[in-house]
């Protein structure tokens, strides 16, 4: 079915010798699996520690100019037990010995923090017997730390394209003084992203331990339904709202190029996962609903004055107060005499004797009310505008809850619908809304 595929693996996924054997089992599956982007090897049981958290904690103690021996002593034995056990012949001690000195001679924290990946993938390349291709010759970051995309492709793109097959290490690049920069945590997937779209892969598996997206959060609903399909924007709202097993930065190399990604579970291979394109496959049946989502942490900033409606400008300038004390705005609900702007309530209470204060001066507004310890829940669906009564059903299941309602706004584009409750109720929220629409 396709030609190219990349393939990458998260930290639970490689955290030892027997899931570095499955990864390799799943990718020798399919010939089409060409390109293997790793991560260092995360969590063995809840209360291990992951190799990155222990290569930051070195460069915490060598900055401290305490001894770190004992940090790196750790993992080293951690990578010394994944060599054995996989029977390759790889120089460790070499590799701990330039990390030592490297420490000593007072590197960044991207350094230390990028040799998980580093030697993980390494390891994995001298096991598979295919050719190891360091990120830092491939991925490249401007003089202000981003990404530069049109050198970064086309210098990967050309080194993997020669290669029948190449091991990549998640997570990092280089800057232009070649210098080892990461991308923030969870970075393993834009590489993997960014690997896919420099090879114009006909897919992009990202391999975790869960299997695909869920259409809740299962810490509050009961056995959630696996999404087996969403679209990129569906993905992007719920995503937002904190509902993702991929790290949101990821989706952009690969949906630039209509390259769709798979989410799949390492542990049950056997699971479709999730996948995610530019639209639903014609033959789907067609959804109301993807998902739910919500956060908590929200405070509402309401703004009353009388003919509102009538001052050209009276919202720009509400929004220019809040953007010029650098605090995003979420949702902006309006009436005809009333404009509401919710916020981080953290960002906010930094702010918000000063945003008061600029609100009553540049505005003359006659009431402001404030509203806090509020949840916004997300409930996201292309599907949605093609069903009648789904705004009914969204409040009746709240009102049979006892959830009151304190916020409502729907997108533009209909594809979403946000109800903001009080925090104290947004379990109970979530839940009934459950089992309403999905369910």
């Amino acid at each position: 079915m396709y030609n190219t595929i990349t393939a990458k693996f998260g930290g639970t996924s490689l955290a030892d010798a027997s899931q570095i054997r499955k990864a390799v089992e799943i990718v020798k599956s399919d010939p089409a699996r060409r390109y293997l982007v790793a991560s260092a090897p995360g969590k063995r049981f809840s209360d291990d520690i992951k190799i990155t958290d222990l290569l930051y904690t070195c460069h915490k103690q060598a900055s401290n100019r305490e001894d770190f021996t004992a940090t790196l002593e750790k993992i080293s034995r951690r990578y010394g037990e994944i060599i054995e056990a996989l029977g390759v012949d790889f120089d460790l001690a070499s590799e701990i010995a330039t990390i030592k000195k490297n420490l000593e001679a007072g590197t960044s924290a991207d350094y230390p923090a990028s040799r998980g990946e580093y030697i993980n993938s390494k390891i994995i390349a001298k096991f598979l017997g295919w050719p190891f291709v360091d990120a830092a010759e491939i991925i490249f970051f401007n003089e202000n730390g981003l990404l530069d995309e049109a050198k970064t492709f086309q210098t990967a793109g050309d080194r993997l394209k020669a290669l029948d097959h190449a091991v990549v290490p998640g997570f990092y690049g280089s800057m232009p003084d070649g210098k080892i920069k990461t991308f923030s945590r969870g970075g393993s997937d834009i590489t993997g992203s960014i690997v896919a779209r420099s090879v114009m892969a006909d897919l992009y598996e990202n391999w975790t331990d869960v299997s695909g997206m869920l259409s809740a959060d299962p810490r509050i609903v009961d056995d959630p339904k696996v999404i087996n399909y969403i679209t990129y924007t569906e993905l992007r709202e719920l995503s937002y709202m904190g509902a993702s097993v991929l790290h949101e930065d990821a989706v952009f190399p690969v949906r630039k190029a209509g390259i769709p990604i798979n989410i799949r579970n390492t542990n049950k291979p056997e699971d479709k996962g999730t996948l995610i394109a530019a639209s639903m496959p014609k033959d789907i049946a067609k959804r109301a609903v993807t998902g739910i989502a919500g956060r908590k942490g929200f405070s509402s900033i309401r703004v009353e004055k009388s003919m509102m409606n009538g001052e050209t400008g009276f919202g720009a300038r509400l929004l220019g107060i809040f953007a010029r004390s650098g605090i995003p705005f979420e949702h902006c609900p309006t009436g005809i005499d009333t404009i509401s702007v919710v916020v981080n309530s953290t960002l906010f209470d930094e702010k918000r004797d000063e945003i008061l204060r600029e609100i009553k001066s540049e505005l003359d507004p006659d009431f402001i009310t404030i509203e806090k310890n509020l949840a916004a829940i997300a409930i996201v669906g292309e599907g949605m505008v093609r069903v009648k009564g789904m705004a009914a059903k969204i409040f009746a299941a709240l009102a049979g809850a006892g959830v009151n309602i304190r916020m409502i706004d729907q997108g533009s584009d209909e594809l979403n619908i946000i109800v903001g409750v009080d925090e104290a109720d947004y379990e109970k929220a979530l839940k009934a809304l459950y089992g309403e629409i999905i369910s």
